[in-house]
């Protein structure tokens, strides 16, 4: 999209989602949070110009790096002022998967396996209801197919 390239934003465009993204030293942080800024801002008015909106709830904005690296980052580092709004560092969920700032995923592991107990707890339920096939293809549909995802 012209915008994102004005800005010398790399992007992805998905049906109603996008996602900026760039890297940058951390003595160009300012710079890399002020380009972010004006060009969510510029993307904002092009929305508005055809009569859509941009939801600020939805927008999430998460910095990767190192242990060393994020500690260094001043307490105003992790935002991003968009209009009047201010975007505050998050997790955030991408195609399914939970990231964090340190591409851990110990809180993505940890909230499948907390998933996949909670049907686990609800097919045993079942077990009494369905024969033993049924209750292998509840099993394969709720618990496997995520797994294997």
């Amino acid at each position: 999209m012209e915008i994102f390239d004005r800005h010398g934003l790399s992007h992805y465009l998905f049906a109603d989602d996008k996602q900026l993204y760039t890297s940058a030293l951390h003595s160009k942080l300012h710079r890399c949070r002020h380009c972010l800024s004006s060009c969510v801002s510029d993307l904002q008015e092009w929305c508005a110009s055809r009569r859509l909106q941009l939801n600020a709830s939805k927008t999430e904005l998460i910095w990767f790096g190192s242990r060393p690296s994020l500690s260094r980052l001043k307490p105003e580092d992790p935002t991003l002022e968009i209009g009047a709004n201010v975007v505050k560092l998050t997790d955030v969920c991408d195609l399914g998967v939970l990231l964090d700032s340190k591409l851990t995923i110990k809180h993505h592991v940890s909230k499948t396996v907390s998933t996949r107990f909670y049907h686990l707890r609800w097919l045993r339920q079942l077990r009494r209801h369905v024969d033993i096939d049924t209750m292998k293809q509840l099993v394969s549909a709720f618990i496997f197919i995520r797994l294997d995802y």
